[in-house]
C-alpha cells in the first residue's frame, strides 16, 4: 500500500505537462522509467553551456534557473517548484543548456532522457501538445518579462514578482498570504532585473504602507489587492 508521501508525490508529478495528458496507467509507467535525482541546497544540477540530454520534473523543493554575463553579473530567469518541468527545450532544439539550474532548497527531481521522451511523444501524441503548450507559456512569459523591463518601474516589478511567487508558493493564513520564496535579497533583485538596494527600498516602502510584512527569505502579503494593483 502506498504511503501518504508517495501519494502526495504522485499528485505533484501528475501536474507536470509531461504527465497531465496521460491516463493513470501510462503515467505510472512513465514515472517508473524516470530516474530519481536529489540536489542539496546551493548545489548546481547543470550549468549554462552543458550538454542538454534530459528533462526534469520537480517533485519537492525549489530550483532557480539563471544566466551569467561575461562580467559576472547574474540574472534569474525563473524559480521552479513542485509539479514544474524544465530542460525540455533541447528536446525540440538540441544544443547546450541555455541556463544554470541551482537548488534554492534541498530538492527531489525526476529525470528522463530525451531519447525516452521521443518514444513517449510518438506513442502518446497528446503529450506533444502539452509540451508545445509549455513552450508557448515560456515564450509568453519571456515577452511579459521584456515588456516589464521596458515599461514597468522597479517597485512594480517587485510587486508583480511577489504576487507571482505567492500564487505558486503562497499559503493563505489568518494574518495574510505567506510567501516563502526562499530567496536571498540579491536573488530577488536578480529575478526582477534591478539592484539589491533598489529592491530593498521598494520592499521597505510596501512594508511602510502596511501592504506586506518582511521576514527572512519570505514575505507576508497583508493587502493583496493593493500589491496586485501596484504590480500591474
Amino acid at each position: 500500500m502506498a504511503s501518504a508521501k508517495e501519494i502526495n508525490d504522485d499528485a505533484v508529478v501528475r501536474k507536470a505537462p509531461l504527465f497531465s495528458a496521460l491516463d493513470d496507467a501510462s503515467a505510472a509507467s512513465l514515472r517508473a522509467s524516470m530516474t530519481p535525482v536529489k540536489v542539496s541546497k546551493g548545489n548546481t544540477l547543470f550549468k549554462e553551456g552543458d550538454a542538454g540530454d534530459r528533462l526534469y520534473v520537480v517533485v519537492d523543493g525549489k530550483l532557480k534557473l539563471g544566466t551569467s554575463s561575461v562580467d559576472g553579473r547574474e540574472n534569474l530567469l525563473s524559480i521552479l517548484g513542485p509539479g514544474e518541468m524544465f530542460g525540455e527545450l533541447s528536446l525540440f532544439d538540441p544544443g547546450p543548456r541555455t541556463a544554470t539550474a541551482t537548488a534554492v532548497t534541498d530538492a527531489r527531481l525526476l529525470a528522463l532522457a530525451h531519447d525516452q521522451v521521443i518514444g513517449w511523444v510518438t506513442e502518446h501524441p497528446q503529450v506533444s501538445l502539452q509540451l508545445l503548450g509549455r513552450l508557448a507559456q515560456r515564450l509568453r512569459r519571456t515577452n511579459e518579462v521584456l515588456a516589464d523591463l521596458v515599461f514597468s518601474d522597479v517597485p512594480g516589478r517587485v510587486a508583480k514578482a511577489i504576487m507571482d511567487l505567492g500564487t505558486r508558493f503562497g499559503v493563505q493564513k489568518d494574518d495574510g498570504l505567506h510567501v516563502n520564496h526562499d530567496l536571498t535579497q540579491e536573488e530577488l533583485a536578480q529575478l526582477v532585473g534591478a539592484s539589491r538596494e533598489t529592491v530593498n527600498k521598494a520592499l521597505a516602502d510596501f512594508a511602510g504602507r502596511g501592504w506586506v510584512r518582511l521576514e527572512p527569505r519570505a514575505v507576508v502579503v497583508i493587502d493583496v489587492e493593493r500589491l496586485s494593483k501596484r504590480g500591474k
